[in-house]
């Protein structure tokens, strides 16, 4: 890459990626003014994404616009830091994530999930107190069990349902227990359960209460953060090609800076 192109290339990305980190900053301030505490929650690392991206995007840009090698330097090795923080979380999401696949039950088009079946980290973070709390006051706020009755009006059109992870170990009592489902968001608690398991007491026809202090629950939170995570880890390799790229073309452009001060 000729010593023009490297300097131009890196300049304007760089530039172009300072305007994309004011947006997410924006993006962070507005979700740390929302009154939802769930949104609340990832106001800080949206936050320090954006100035992580800003700081190393001005930083490459002055050093290309002034071929300043000292500034550059340091843009090459903060971007290195950053591929190597990118290769190191999305080798560990992948592995966090290879357990389970759900279970198939006769007659329903959905698959129930078991919180043993889960990585360790996964069981640390979801039986924490502290976060299970947080976790199920986030999830009766969404709805989504309430929101069944009024999807799937008949039993039929509920046994027929394709349900979430979430709505099916959330909203519902798992299947060993055997309660007679009345609609979408009721079953006769009359029937003796046909398990021991804790999940089948613990169930409630509450809209408040319903299973989310279930394992059922948990399970299913787990298999939603397992699909997020590997959709993460999925981006995380194209990012890390094209930052690939982009350090590159950096080391172009402090070489040519290199060559511009030796000339002087």
């Amino acid at each position: 890459m000729s010593t023009s192109t490297s300097i131009f290339v890196i300049r304007w990305i760089n530039f172009l990626t300072m305007l994309l980190a004011v947006g997410v900053v924006g993006f962070g301030i507005w979700m740390g003014a929302h009154h939802d505490g769930c949104r609340k929650s990832l106001t800080l690392p949206v936050l320090g994404l954006g100035g992580v991206i800003f700081v190393v995007s001005i930083v490459g840009f002055f050093g290309a616009w002034k071929n300043n090698t000292i500034l550059l330097w340091i843009y090459l090795i903060m971007l290195c830091l950053i591929l190597v923080a990118i290769l190191v979380f999305t080798v560990l999401a992948f592995i966090v994530t290879n357990n389970s696949s759900g279970h198939s039950v006769n007659g329903l088009r959905y698959k129930e999930y078991h919180l043993q079946d889960y990585s360790s980290w996964f069981l640390k973070q979801l039986n924490n107190t502290h976060n299970w709390k947080h976790l199920k006051s986030c999830l009766v706020k969404t709805n989504d069990c309430s929101n069944l009755s009024k999807r799937y009006k008949t039993r039929k059109e509920y046994k027929l349902a394709k349900l979430t992870p979430i709505e099916a170990g959330c909203c519902r009592p798992p299947s060993e227990c055997g309660y007679p489902a009345v609609n979408a968001s009721y079953y006769d608690l009359s029937f003796h359960p046909k398990s021991s398991s804790k999940d089948c007491k613990l169930y409630k026809n509450s809209k408040n209460v319903k299973c989310y202090s279930c394992d059922s629950c948990k399970a299913g939170v787990a298999q939603y953060m397992k699909t997020e995570w590997r959709v993460v880890a999925i981006f995380n390799v194209i990012l890390f090609i094209v930052l690939s790229i982009i350090y590159f073309v950096g080391c172009c452009a402090r070489r040519s800076a290199a060559r511009r001060r030796s000339k002087i």
